[in-house]
């Protein structure tokens, strides 16, 4: 393995919410993933205690923070604090949204 090119085994990949696909790589203090979200998804309301902010690439999906919504396109970035609640709906199509979290979500290495 490179200290600085992963290969693709050197990433974290899993399913969450039924069928939301994560692609993650973690360094030593910060980690990315990458969230695909299918048209019928849900990224139902959840918290963690890490922090998240993150930008979306491409479709549109309504977020729901706390206590706000808003209609994000691709360019749109969002940041949700640790333990604050959220959720993710895809508007017409999929979507996929780079994530970057601190400290890292282990279960998601």
């Amino acid at each position: 393995m490179s200290q600085f090119f992963p290969a693709a085994e050197d990433f974290g990949r899993h399913v969450v919410f039924g069928h939301v696909r994560v692609t993650t790589l973690a360094g030593d203090h910060v980690q990315l993933s990458l969230a695909e979200i299918p048209a019928d998804g849900l990224v139902d309301w959840h918290a963690h205690p890490n922090e998240q902010v993150g930008m979306m690439l491409s479709g549109v999906a309504r977020f729901d923070i706390g206590d706000e919504s808003k209609e994000l396109r691709a360019g749109d970035f969002f940041r949700i604090p640790g333990g604050v609640r959220h959720r993710v709906t895809p508007i017409g199509g999929p979507v996929r949204a780079l994530d970057v979290f601190y400290p890292i979500r282990d279960e998601y290495r």
